[in-house]
Formats: C-alpha cells, sequence, structure tokens
C-alpha cells in the first residue's frame, strides 16, 4: 500500500491517513484504497445499483488516472463507495474529454467506525507501462473536503496534473 499525502492546503479533520495500491492484471487492474479515521463523520453515498454514473467526485470518492508512458492521452477512473463508477479519456489535460471503452468495473466497499476500504476491478484495455495517480477525495459531514494523493503539483489540488502520476505500473 502506498500512502498519500493529504494537500497543504485542507484540514486534517476525521480521516488521518489514506494509503492505496495498484496491480496491472491481464484484463485491466486491481485497486484497494483505505482511509483510517472516524467515518461516521464523512459523506458516504448510499449504496446504489453498479452503473457509469457522473460527478461522483463532487462527493467522498476515489481516482485512478492511467497515462501510458510517453504519451499525452489518459484515462480517468472515479470509483464511490455507493459502488457506482466513471471512467474518462482525455487527450492531453483536461482536453477532449469523453466516456472511455470499459468491460466491466466492480466495485466493493466496506467499512465501520474506524475505516474504510474500497476494492475496484477494472477490465479495460490499459496500455503499459504506465505513470499513475491515486488519489481520494473525502467529504466531512460539514461539507469540508480532503484531498488525497501521491504527490500534488504547486497550487490548489489539480487531479489531472502529471505530477499526481508518481507511480510506475507494468505487467
Amino acid at each position: 500500500m502506498h500512502p498519500l499525502m493529504l494537500h497543504v492546503a485542507c484540514d486534517l479533520g476525521p480521516i488521518r491517513a489514506v494509503t492505496a495500491a495498484i496491480t496491472a492484471s491481464a484484463q485491466g487492474c486491481e485497486a484497494e484504497f483505505r482511509l483510517d479515521g472516524y467515518v461516521p463523520a464523512i459523506i458516504l453515498p448510499p449504496a446504489a445499483a453498479p452503473a457509469r454514473q457522473d460527478n461522483l467526485w463532487q462527493t467522498t470518492c476515489f481516482e485512478i488516472f492511467w497515462q501510458p508512458l510517453g504519451g499525452t492521452a489518459y484515462r480517468e477512473f472515479n470509483l464511490s463507495p455507493s459502488g457506482q463508477w466513471a471512467a474518462y479519456d482525455f487527450d492531453s489535460f483536461r482536453e477532449g474529454m469523453r466516456d472511455a471503452p470499459v468491460e466491466a468495473i466492480a466495485v466493493a466497499c466496506s467499512h465501520d467506525d474506524a475505516g474504510l476500504v474500497l476494492k475496484a476491478s477494472i477490465a479495460a484495455d490499459l496500455p503499459d507501462p504506465a505513470q499513475v495517480a491515486l488519489n481520494a477525495i473525502v467529504e466531512h459531514a460539514d461539507g469540508g473536503k480532503q484531498y488525497w494523493a501521491l504527490a500534488f503539483p504547486p497550487g490548489k489540488p489539480e487531479f489531472h496534473s502529471e505530477a499526481n502520476r508518481a507511480l510506475i505500473v507494468e505487467r
């Protein structure tokens, strides 16, 4: 598991640590995210039918950005504790956004008062080697948000920045 860092502009809040891991698979990838802290003090979207859904990042959500080495195009996955997901392709930094083709995405989430674990299995064409970002957005009950990532560029939290893609993943 890789520790994610809290963006410098965020208050610590109820979640004290976030870790994540990703492994390339023959079908795509497997990912796991863990939150440690007081889970009753954060917003968790209610369980929903597993389906593609936009705007998941507006509340507690986990993200993967996958960019083949040497390219400018990348794919973004949003994984909600609700079981819903989204996948987008971009031609370059925030340009050319469109729904990305995926064969299947399965999201499983469990939690108790002290933590949360989200596991995702993604079946999609994911070229490798790739530089990858693992991110988390945690919404507090009072509406505040924490932004967690492997790395951040200077300035505001910007998950689309190549600076976030701090892992190299290959099969």
